[in-house]
This record gives structure tokens, sequence and C-alpha cells, in this order.
């Protein structure tokens, strides 16, 4: 891999990508927190993405994704959620460790096996986690979905994606099986910002609202 294609690039890209850097400026405290890094290490990377035409400097607002970078980042999250859906569908790995182990795989895929794995898996539109899967041009389905912080009081609604993170928040979720394709009705909501207490089947879950916002959803 090339000096500008570099795991470290990638990461940064991928992660700019997932918090939405394509289409609105992200700031880089965010894509710090997310990277577990610190601010300062985190602009020096960007000062390098600016200067290789992968990202621009919006002045007090962030970072935003040029058309390059969105290429390459989505190239990026394209041989992730393949290899998630090989994972845990060819191979039965748990659902929720199947992120992290996909991160693993995602800078080590060429070109060519990128196709063959997406091939091979009859092209899925999907991650196991619902999230779209990009094509070979990097384009992306837009979800037609909304964060579960969204939703009003007593309405039911559909899992569709939950954004990932790690395999841990992946497990907290798969415990309480909200995952795609649950349905649930939002039953209580807190004030000052508390948690939300949702009805899925019988059984009442309380969850925060930064969880909450991972939560992709859907009505009707």
């Amino acid at each position: 891999m090339t000096e500008t294609r570099s795991e470290s690039v990638e990461m940064y890209l991928k992660t700019v990508a997932e918090l939405g850097g394509e289409h609105a400026p992200v700031s880089i405290g965010r894509v710090a927190g997310r990277l577990g890094i610190s601010p300062v290490s985190a602009s020096e990377m960007m000062k390098r993405l600016g200067d290789l035409g992968y990202i621009q400097h919006l002045p007090y607002k962030g970072v935003e994704l040029t058309g390059e970078g969105r290429q390459l980042a989505n190239s990026v999250i394209r041989r992730q959620r393949l290899w998630e859906c090989f994972l845990v569908d060819q191979l039965d790995i748990d659902w929720a460790q199947s992120y992290d182990l996909a991160c693993s795989l995602e800078h080590a895929t060429a070109p060519q096996v990128t196709q063959a794995l997406s091939n091979y898996l009859e092209n899925p539109r999907r991650c196991p986690h619902g999230n779209p899967i990009p094509n070979e041009t990097g384009e992306t389905e837009n979800l037609l979905s909304m964060p579960l912080t969204d939703l009003q009081l007593n309405k039911n609604c559909r899992i569709e994606a939950i954004v990932p993170e790690n395999s841990d928040i992946l497990s907290y979720l798969a415990e309480r099986k909200l995952w795609p394709g649950t349905e649930l009705t939002l039953i209580a909501a807190a004030p000052l910002e508390g948690p939300l207490t949702l009805l899925v089947g019988e059984d009442e879950i309380v969850i925060g609202l930064n969880l909450a916002e991972r939560i992709l959803v859907s009505q009707g």
C-alpha cells in the first residue's frame, strides 16, 4: 500500500465518513474521540489529509470529505461490510464480534479480492448490522430511517440499522435483541435528556440517549 493509502489514512477517512462527513462537517474532536486519540494528533492528520486532497477544513465547523476522499472512505467501508457478511453468514461468527474482526481484514484486501468476495456473497446490499454496502464505484444507498431519539412517544417502529462502534456496544444491544428487524415502541422518555424506555415484545428496555442515537429506525 502506498503512503497515501496507508492503513492510518484509511482509518481516518472511514471514521469521518461514519460520523457523517460525506454530507456535513464533522468536528475534529469527534474524530479524535471515535479513534481514541488526542485532538492534537487528529489535527495533524487532518492537515495531512487536506494536503493529499482527501478532506477540506471548514473554519469553526470541522472537516468534510472531498469527492476523492469520499470514494476512498467508501471503498474501505465496502471491504469491511462485505467481510462482516462473510464472517456472519459463512463462518457463523457472532453478530456482535464481526465488526471488530472485519476491521482487522479491511486494510489487507485487494480490489480483486473485494469484488470476488462480493460475487461470492451474491452482492449483498446491507451488512449484518443493517448498514448499506457501497458499490464498486463508491456509491451508497440512502437509508430511509431516523435515529431512535427522533421517534415520537407511543409510536411503533422497526430497527433498520445499528451505526457500528465496537463489539462491546453491539454485544450490549444483542443481549437485548435490539438488532435490525426488531419491532419496538417508545413508551417513555425521561426529561433533561434522560434515558428512553422501549417496549420490545413484552419486555421493557431502558437505554441512554447516546446509545439510542446509534439505532436507526423506520415507521410504517
